[in-house]
């Protein structure tokens, strides 16, 4: 599931920075760091949860 999840949002960030989202907080190229975060988070969540089940 975390590889799934990396995979969709690296491609998140490579469409933000060919042509920015317009998302509110993404309006700018230079804004795809902010994906970089949220990825972490989640898959840090992600793995978190795994080793629960």
């Amino acid at each position: 599931m975390s590889k799934l999840l990396a995979l969709v949002i690296v491609g998140i960030m490579a469409i933000q920075l060919i042509k920015p989202l317009g998302w509110p907080g993404l309006k700018r190229r230079s804004d795809f760091w902010k994906l970089a975060l949220l990825a972490m988070a989640a898959i840090s969540i992600t793995a978190v949860l795994g080793h629960w089940a």
